[in-house]
């Protein structure tokens, strides 16, 4: 009986190749569902539309969502949020700033916010309003709403007028994270100092 050699020494070349490809293959499949998880659930490139965020962020910046921040906390006030309408006269993203909560009653009056009868103070810099829209008279919050203004606030078209209105939890896509020309945190631009 005859032994073939030169067959018994390939099965381990073969048995070498099957795995490498079956590894690179396992690699690729892994790329391509991390790519896929960062764009639809993790972070997401935009650009501001308009100039409804001046001074805090300018027409055509670029900026990153974080689209995880909201899956495991609320959205809190003053965050800016990435928002997309459905149903309304424009289905694209929108970005602007949280000022009442949900549950919660706003009112603008003499240039000053009130929520639930209390001033409350901007933490940017932004002009006084001398268009309250909606918000002249008391509004009350449903419990999943979000009433956003711009930080141009007397460019901006927001909660303060019906064709936005109220913004509701999954509406919001995430929160608007870092802007990349120039490079920064969106939540540190704009901010009013102590001097201020």
């Amino acid at each position: 009986m005859d032994f073939d050699f030169d067959k018994e020494s390939k099965r381990p070349l073969v048995k070498r190749i099957i795995i490498e490809i079956f590894i690179w293959a396992a690699q690729i499949a892994a790329v391509i569902f991390l790519a896929y998880f960062i764009i639809y659930y993790a972070l997401e490139k935009t650009e501001m539309p308009g100039i409804s965020m001046e001074n805090t962020l300018f027409d055509g910046e670029p900026i990153i969502i974080n689209k995880l921040s909201y899956r495991f906390s609320d959205p809190k006030r003053f965050d800016v949020i990435v928002f997309k309408q459905t149903g309304r006269e424009h289905s694209y993203y929108n970005i602007k700033r949280i000022i009442a909560l949900p549950g919660e009653t706003i009112q603008i009056k003499d240039g000053i916010i009130f929520i639930n009868g209390e001033a409350i103070e901007d933490i940017v810099n932004v002009e006084e309003m001398k268009n309250y829209g909606l918000a002249a008279e008391p509004l009350t919050l449903e419990e999943n709403e979000y009433f956003v203004l711009g930080d141009n606030r007397n460019n901006s078209e927001d909660s303060r007028f019906a064709s936005v209105g109220m913004i509701r939890r999954e509406e919001i896509i995430g929160k608007a994270f870092i802007r990349l020309k120039p490079f920064n945190f969106v939540n540190k631009l704009n901010l009013k100092t102590d001097n201020d």
